[in-house]
């Protein structure tokens, strides 16, 4: 097979351009223009008005429930209470976080009982946050350190008295505890399945 001859560039007329051509060309790039900015400020206007809808008709996760507006089951005999430490996270699974309390009586001296709460939004914009369960009651004479969630749990170290006759000052019992949110209700675990071993 012999290679074609190279065309005679007298047959190849349509590539040498005429003004014709240019002034169909530079129409054309014009009408493209034109449309284009006619539909751009269009879609940029749409843009953002449908991600703000977009966004409003999918709310993220509520903000957690804040502490000082709670009122604790914690009888202080008129004295104010602290809350001592907060820790926040999904606890039971929806995406929206709880907040996990620990609150004592203001004391002058030793180491005053603590409540350990959890927390979840209040009904409604501004209501305050609810109480929706006492993981310890003041009452058994705790002291809570070490609070932290992990893994949806609640994680915290408790500390406590063997006997009346130790010191209010110097707790001599140390346990470790989680409470895990399952079947409606926190069930506590102690010791090493407490710490997730």
């Amino acid at each position: 097979m012999q290679p074609s001859a190279a065309p005679d560039p007298v047959d190849l007329a349509h590539t040498h351009a005429r003004p014709l051509h240019w002034l169909a060309t530079a129409t054309a790039t014009a009408a493209v223009v034109a449309l284009a900015g006619a539909l751009a400020p269009r879609a940029a206007e749409a843009g953002p008005a449908t991600a703000s809808a977009s966004a409003s008709a999918a709310p993220g996760p509520a903000a957690a429930p804040d502490v000082d507006t709670a009122d604790y089951p914690l009888r202080c005999g008129g004295a104010p209470h602290r809350i001592a430490q907060r820790v926040t996270g999904d606890l039971d699974g929806d995406g929206n976080p709880e907040t996990v309390a620990v609150v004592h009586c203001e004391a002058g001296s030793g180491t005053p009982p603590a409540g350990l709460y959890v927390l979840t939004r209040g009904r409604g914009g501004d209501a305050p946050a609810r109480v929706v369960a006492t993981l310890v009651d003041p009452r058994e004479q705790r002291s809570v350190t070490g609070l932290a969630i992990r893994d949806g749990a609640v994680r915290a170290t408790l500390l406590g008295y063997s006997s009346p006759d130790v010191p209010s000052c110097c707790p001599d019992e140390k346990e470790q505890v989680a409470w895990d949110w399952t079947g409606g209700a926190f069930v506590r675990s102690a010791g090493a399945e407490a710490r997730g071993v």
